[in-house]
């Protein structure tokens, strides 16, 4: 027997289709004989029903509570260019690597011949992903102090708090399938 594992109005992510979606009708299937339905299929407005298998959720990410801790800014030598072969890079015979972890080991790295063919870019890009975890600090504290008082916070800054929330969403957002237990009843569907 089937059961329903969404709900009507609750958001999903279509795979084979690779879109977001909400779930506009459930479809239980009935046989005669049986008292529950034999399946369920979802119509999300896409042209033709689904299945639960075909339909992910967005969930917290559990590595999003882990903390950021701090997220350093290192340099290291260029094994495979002289200093003198590089002159044009900000810091002849080294590139940058943004280490995210308290061994100093394990983050972010980038290919020698790509850093060559872009300096300026790949420094950028270090100093972006280095500052990430201030940055995302920075979103959260606007929407938690435009959520305290949103009758009080200027219609900009309301704006702005939406737009970090929904940057935060697909930072510490992940999709997973549906729950093997039942959300809502069939037979109120």
């Amino acid at each position: 027997m089937a059961r329903a594992q969404f709900q009507k109005g609750q958001k999903v992510w279509v795979e084979c289709v690779g879109a977001w979606a909400f779930i506009e009708q459930v479809q239980p299937v009935w046989a005669k004989g049986f008292e529950e339905p034999v399946r369920v299929t979802y119509d999300v407005g896409l042209g033709r029903e689904f299945t639960a298998n075909e339909l992910l959720l967005a969930t917290d990410d559990p590595a999003s509570d882990q903390g950021l801790g701090d997220w350093r800014l290192l340099r290291a030598r260029n094994k495979w260019q002289l200093p003198e072969d590089c002159l044009h890079h900000p810091h002849p015979g080294t590139y940058p690597v943004v280490v995210t972890d308290r061994a100093d080991w394990g983050g972010w790295r980038v290919p020698g011949a790509e850093y060559d063919r872009d300096p300026q870019h790949i420094e950028f890009q270090a100093r972006l992903i280095a500052a990430a975890p201030q940055l995302m600090r920075l979103a959260q504290d606007l929407v938690d102090l435009v959520a305290e008082t949103p009758d009080d916070a200027p219609p900009a800054v309301l704006t702005l708090a939406r737009q970090a929330r929904d940057v935060l969403h697909g930072v510490t957002r992940v999709l997973e399938p549906a729950p093997d237990r039942l959300l809502s009843p069939v037979a109120a569907a």
